[in-house]
């Protein structure tokens, strides 16, 4: 059993820690689209960035920031515009959007970190987010995360939170966390955005290479339609105000926190594929018998993320066949005669031989899915054993639907 408790509160779950969202007339649709994070004092923080050589200018400013100084006090996150392939004016905009928030906040520019969502190769328009910051400042709550949740979505249907509690040092420690993300979605920071706080004590350091191995294990193993985004970005907050003993080196303490962290950065994960563009389920691959865990996940995220395993899903067609292909072109080596698929509780191949199996019942269980409660019943399970390894991998994607194309045929007309 986890070692930890689902709470509410998701971002300001920890303590000293306000949010808001607002509306600033960022967006077209008029819906909420300006987010704040904060934290009453000063606060470790790390980050995950885009792999794409073509980056959000708010990327390049949190890496600068995080490489001067690895501590912060205030996310500002807009959302309608990705401020991406916007030239040197796209720069000095995040710059001055850093500069703005600090003057109302009463910090240094250099305490604050930035994000942006929207359409790529538009400027944020200024206007609307200079006369935004005041408002959303005023909105500050210590139990603000759901509406910060509801202003840095786009595309997304549903918002995306979660906040869990442990024990340390016989102390509560609490982690929440916020994402968005529905299209645009692929491991290399699989357009996505998360927010993770904190109120542990950790080292840099750690915090660091903690936050880098949960997004390999939870956003670095999702896809829905196999493109990355300019502005992917993960930061994580941890501020020690859970008064807990510091926690600077490698032990069961750490690998508590990790774990947790681990989990909430899964949990925003799946929850984002479960929300691709058009998708009905989630679609989780899990693999086993490979040579390491890295192995294992390559394996997983090219079955999630095959365009014909995802479109046999969404037809309710139980064709292994392609689950199989899928995994044989992952680059990673197996013999194919130790080869094992199951879908859900149906064996279908063994040993690398095919198994006679009930497919209407196959099927009848991937309609099931379709129709299952969000995150509970609506998940397809994949499972694949590769050879007798001690790798396990997990990887998460969604279904491919009609709608899918619908939807980003005409994003910005």
């Amino acid at each position: 059993m986890a070692d930890w408790q689902e709470i509410t509160g998701g971002i300001t779950a920890p303590r000293g820690y306000q949010a808001a969202g607002i509306t600033a007339g960022l967006k077209p649709s008029g819906l909420p689209d300006l987010a704040l994070i904060f934290s009453e004092v000063e606060a470790i923080a790390a980050g995950v960035f885009t792999t794409s050589q073509v980056k959000a200018a708010c990327v390049d400013y949190c890496r600068q920031r995080l490489q001067a100084k690895q501590s912060a006090r205030a996310i500002l996150c807009n959302a309608g515009q990705a401020n991406a392939a916007t030239g040197n004016q796209g720069w000095f905009d995040a710059l001055e959007s850093a500069m703005a928030i600090a003057q109302a906040l009463n910090i240094s520019s250099e305490s604050v970190l930035l994000a942006s969502t929207g359409v790529i190769g538009q400027r944020i328009k200024m206007d609307a987010l200079r006369s935004g910051i005041p408002k959303v400042v005023a909105a500050l709550s210590e139990t603000g995360s759901d509406a910060a949740a509801g202003a840095i979505i786009t595309t997304d249907l549903v918002t995306k939170s979660i906040a869990l509690e442990t024990t340390i040092g016989d102390r509560p420690v609490r982690i929440g966390g916020i994402a968005k993300g529905s299209g645009m979605i692929h491991p290399n920071m699989a357009t996505m955005l998360a927010f993770v706080t904190c109120d542990a004590v950790v080292s840099p350091h750690l915090w660091q290479q903690m936050l880098a191995r949960a997004a390999d294990r939870s956003f670095n193993s999702i896809t829905v339609d196999g493109d990355t985004s300019t502005n992917d970005s993960l930061i994580a907050l941890a501020n020690g105000q859970s008064r807990t003993p510091a926690i600077i080196e490698w032990g069961a303490e750490s690998e508590k926190l990790e774990a947790m962290l681990t989990a909430v950065c899964q949990h925003l994960a799946k929850a984002i594929a479960r929300d691709g563009e058009g998708a009905t389920c989630l679609i989780e691959v899990e693999v086993t018998g490979a040579h390491d865990e890295l192995s294992a996940r390559q394996i997983a995220k090219t079955i999630a993320g095959s365009s014909l395993v995802k479109s046999a899903i969404f037809g309710r067609d139980p064709n292994w066949g392609r689950i199989a292909a899928a995994a044989g072109r992952a680059g990673v080596p197996f013999e194919q005669e130790n080869l094992q698929i199951k879908l859900g509780d149906f064996l279908m191949l063994e040993n690398g031989q095919p198994l006679t199996f009930d497919r209407a019942a196959a099927s009848a269980y991937l309609k099931k899915a379709s129709v299952g409660a969000y995150l509970q019943q609506d998940t397809v399970l994949i499972s694949v054993n590769v050879g007798n390894g001690y790798g396990v991998g997990k990887a998460w994607g969604c279904d491919l639907s009609y709608d899918y194309v619908k939807i980003n045929a005409e994003y910005t007309t």
